[in-house]
Parts: C-alpha cells; structure tokens; sequence
C-alpha cells in the first residue's frame, strides 16, 4: 500500500521509484536519461564518422544539410540557429570558415543593409553528397537497425509531435 505522496509505509519509496519522487516522475526521469544516452551514442558515433571520412562536424553537416533544403534562395544566419545549437557568435565564426573552404556563399540581404544570406555553393553540395552516406550507415546502425519497422515509424512519430511543440 502506499501512502498520500507516493511513499509506502515507512517512507520508503514504492518499487520502481526514487526516494521523494512518485512512479510518473522517476518514470520521467528514467525516459530522459534514455533519451539523452541514445543521443549521446548516436552524435558520439556521427561526430566520429562525419570527422574521418569527410573533415566535416556535426554541426557543419546540419548547415550543409539545412541549407541543402532551402534551395537557391539562402537563409539568413540567423535562421540557422533552430539547426545548429550554438551561439550566434560561435555559428557566424563556423558560416565564415565554411565559406573560407568553399562550402558557402554569403551575400547581403536584398532591401537590407544589415542582414547576409547563406547559400550552398556547389562544393557544399558535393561535401553534403558524398557525407550523406556516412550519415545514414550510422544512423541505421546505431539507432535504426535496433528498432522493429513498426518502432521506427512511432519514434518518427512522436520525434515529430515534440519538435511541433
């Protein structure tokens, strides 16, 4: 039996609960150390990848991929932010580096003076064609390969709904 509060008697926590906490909470926290371990597998095993068989990071390769998705016109940088989750000071030093080899395109704004549009040059879609590969073997792999078909499409699923918001 448990008490008012989520303690059995004797203030000890019920089976499959932390001590303080109710079977939703430490339910909560067990999904989210799940969660953050998987992804820290899956970019650990990315990061390593994408490195060595393409120079490229993480971070770079969502740039690439991003801007692969917009099509002729660019994004303003700070649209990348959503994609890339670092500073804007740290993200506007990756774009110029990225740019430096060739990667991207910069060029101001139309009507604005202030803002620059990124675009993919057509040696970062070569980079971004050639690290796809890279990206999906690991992808299937590490994450994929371990789900049934029927898993993969309710993880898509409810990744979709979070993102959404």
């Amino acid at each position: 039996m448990t008490a008012p509060g989520g303690t059995a008697p004797g203030g000890t926590a019920p089976s499959g609960t932390a001590p303080g906490g109710t079977g939703d909470d430490y339910g909560c926290a067990q999904a989210w150390v799940a969660l953050t371990a998987a992804h820290a597998r899956v970019a650990g095993l990315l990061a390593g990848a994408l490195e060595q068989q393409c120079g490229l990071s993480i971070n770079e390769f969502e740039i690439l991929l991003r801007l692969d998705r917009t099509g002729e016109a660019g994004v303003r940088l700070g649209d990348l932010q959503t994609a890339v989750p670092v500073s804007q000071p740290a993200l506007s030093r990756m774009v110029a580096r990225m740019s430096g080899r060739g990667w991207l395109g910069r060029s101001p704004v139309p009507d604005d003076g202030r803002g620059v549009l990124i675009t993919l040059t057509p040696a970062g879609r070569d980079l971004l064609r050639a690290a796809i590969p890279a990206h999906a073997s690991i992808i299937r792999v590490a994450l994929l390969d371990q789900l049934t078909s029927a898993e993969q499409d309710l993880l898509t699923s409810a990744l979709r709904r979070v993102v959404a918001g």
